[in-house]
């Protein structure tokens, strides 16, 4: 087996930049929300948290952990008397209770939960995941009526849903494929919150010189910013693309990792998020994640 394998490609040209556009704020004109908290779920069954000192957790906290709603979310519907601890109605903040109590959610607080809309989005090269940067669109301008991939039963598009629509993780300028855009924090906190554990699958072109040691590496052995990276699954599928499956998602990481181990990154793919593929939706559309559907 030889040691080493040639790998080379021409590297394409990055877009030309589009007209700039004033910075920090999404296409529907609101900034976009920083999703760090919830799971989802409507039924209870999941970890619970450690109990405080006096052996209670705030109710907030136990409803983010259970998978009903984000903490904030929590917090409003508390506030509003829309939550039902053993059956009696709470509506003061910072309430705590025994973890072991029954939690559910008004009728109204539900119906909310239910209303919103989780997408799908093929992103083109050339737009920010987040807000508006050096000239470059978010990619939630794309998120429009026209650009919606229909099937048959699709649910039709309504402008309220760019209503706190954010992304759920991060895909550089450079890179095109699978992009999550939420307004469900349950959904953006399994996706990017610290506990996260979703895969998120590549497919990465480069050019250079790779060892085996190298391949090694890859897969369990480098560290970014004087932190050690999780374990990773990389592979060759061909003579110039590779194979990437993570469970994390650090700033520009594929990158950064291949060019500690002497690759150039010429092009990449994102194609899976957990269970949700991108498969045959086209580049520059997106549609709602399905019912059936979970990550």
């Amino acid at each position: 087996m030889t040691e080493e394998k040639k790998r080379t490609l021409h590297i394409a040209p990055r877009p030309a930049k589009a007209e700039a556009k004033p910075a920090g704020k999404p296409a529907s004109g609101r900034s976009q929300p920083r999703y760090d908290r919830a799971r989802p779920q409507r039924q209870i069954p999941h970890s619970t948290p450690a109990p405080e000192g006096d052996g209670k957790v705030r109710i907030s906290k136990l409803m983010a952990e259970r998978g009903l709603c984000s903490r904030r979310e929590a917090d409003s519907y508390i506030e509003r008397g829309l939550v039902f601890v053993n059956g009696e109605r709470v509506s003061e903040l910072g309430t705590k209770v025994d973890p072991s109590v029954d939690i559910r959610l008004d009728k109204l607080a539900q119906a909310q939960q239910d209303a919103r809309v989780t997408i799908i989005l093929h992103k083109p090269v050339g737009f920010v995941s987040g807000q508006a940067e050096d000239g470059y669109k978010p990619a939630a301008t794309l998120i429009k009526a026209e650009t919606q991939q229909r099937k048959s039963g699709a649910q039709v598009f309504h402008p309220s849903n760019l209503r706190g629509l954010a992304p759920a993780g991060r895909l550089d300028i450079d890179s095109t494929g699978l992009l999550v855009l939420t307004q469900d924090g349950v959904i953006a906190r399994k996706l990017i919150g610290e506990d996260s554990d979703v895969e998120k699958e590549y497919l990465v072109r480069v050019e250079g010189t790779l060892s085996n040691q190298g391949l090694r590496d890859l897969n369990h052995g480098l560290s970014l910013d004087g932190v050690k990276l999780r374990p990773a699954k990389v592979n060759w599928i061909n003579d110039d693309q590779l194979h990437f499956v993570l469970k994390e998602g650090r700033k520009r990481q594929i990158r950064r990792m291949c060019e500690l181990v002497g690759l150039k990154v010429i092009g990449l793919k994102r194609v899976r998020i957990g269970n949700v593929k991108l498969g045959d939706l086209p580049l520059g559309q997106w549609r709602y994640l399905r019912e059936d559907e979970s990550f």
